[in-house]
């Protein structure tokens, strides 16, 4: 049932279906969602409220990943109907994971097969850091951050407990990524994080990697991202299933797929490190919501300072969360 009445302004129909006014711009664009009527003048939006329940249908569908010509043959059934033509989609969705998963499988033999024994350097590089821990417009801190000179972790909690994120990066620098999973399991069914670290050997650095935090490596001023967020919303994007535009209004853009719990599989890399390299470990609070992460982190400056920049650029962002930056440069 909707509480709308008449034709209301984007903003009210937004509230009303719990999307953003930005998403319904983009539903309209890609002509799934057309507002009832349009301005002439103005060209503002108006929605109707027996718009309600397919706006919220264009949005679930969009977040299962089915295709838009798809989308809008369904949006256009009777209810039953389309609860048939969406299981017959994921049907074929879930054969085509497993067809997925046999072909994978024998792409990593073979990679693993053909791949050289590698020779890995023993020098040792110096680390200096920069840290920003903040607990932004939160009422506690969730984030937790690990600096040693030979580990550097962030962990992003959610739930019950303020510590969780804390535990779970004393008990991975204690015993790994099992005892860091048990301890965070052990008592807490309600409350999780996530997890990146990056243990550094030499002149090697070894990434584990559960969640939507992120590992950063700065090299000759370009930036790489090294790790990939665990979320259903940039799984999507990276298929070509959502565009960055709807990822970022989407109100499900922070939904992990991954969490520190028994059975999960860590992202792991090796990266080989160079001299005047730079590390930087952010959770999603500073990359959500900073725009022009990569030029701060490039800056010719040193890694305090950089960290410092960062946080700046949140809290003129509004930090509406825990946000937590490491740099690391290497010498």
């Amino acid at each position: 049932m909707s509480g709308l009445e008449g034709l209301v302004n984007i903003g009210d129909f937004a509230r009303e279906t719990g999307l953003t006014p930005k998403a319904l711009r983009l539903y309209d664009d890609l002509g799934l969602l057309p507002p009832a009527e349009v301005d002439a003048i103005s060209g503002y939006r108006r929605y109707a409220s027996d718009q309600v329940e397919r706006a919220r249908l264009v949005a679930a569908l969009r977040l299962v990943g089915m295709p838009l010509a798809r989308i809008r043959e369904v949006v256009d059934m009777p209810a039953a109907l389309a609860a048939v033509e969406v299981e017959t989609y994921w049907r074929q969705v879930e054969a085509d994971t497993s067809t997925r998963r046999t072909m994978v499988s024998v792409l990593v033999h073979r990679l693993r097969s053909e791949a050289q024994q590698m020779t890995t350097s023993t020098e040792t590089l110096n680390v200096e850091f920069g840290v920003s821990h903040e607990t932004g417009a939160r009422s506690s801190q969730q984030d937790a951050v690990l600096v040693t000179p030979e580990l550097i972790a962030v962990a992003d909690g959610f739930g019950d407990r303020d510590d969780l994120a804390a535990a779970a990066l004393t008990a991975y620098a204690a015993g790994g990524l099992r005892s860091a999973i048990q301890e965070v399991f052990a008592e807490v069914p309600k409350s999780g994080t996530t997890l990146t670290a990056v243990d550094l050997h030499g002149s090697t650095a070894r990434v584990t990697h559960i969640g939507d935090a992120r590992v950063f490596l700065v090299r000759d001023g370009a930036v790489r991202q090294v790790t990939h967020d665990h979320t259903v919303v940039a799984a999507m994007v990276e298929a070509g299933q959502l565009t960055a535009d709807e990822a970022r209004s989407h109100e499900h853009r922070a939904l992990l797929n991954r969490a520190l719990v028994p059975g999960v599989v860590a992202d792991e890399m090796s990266l080989d490190l160079l001299p005047d390299d730079r590390l930087v470990l952010t959770t999603d609070g500073v990359h959500s919501h900073v725009d022009d992460l990569d030029a701060l982190i490039t800056a010719e400056a040193g890694p305090q300072a950089v960290a410092d920049a960062v946080a700046a650029a949140v809290l003129a962002a509004g930090e509406p969360d825990n946000h937590t930056i490491v740099v690391a440069d290497l010498t």
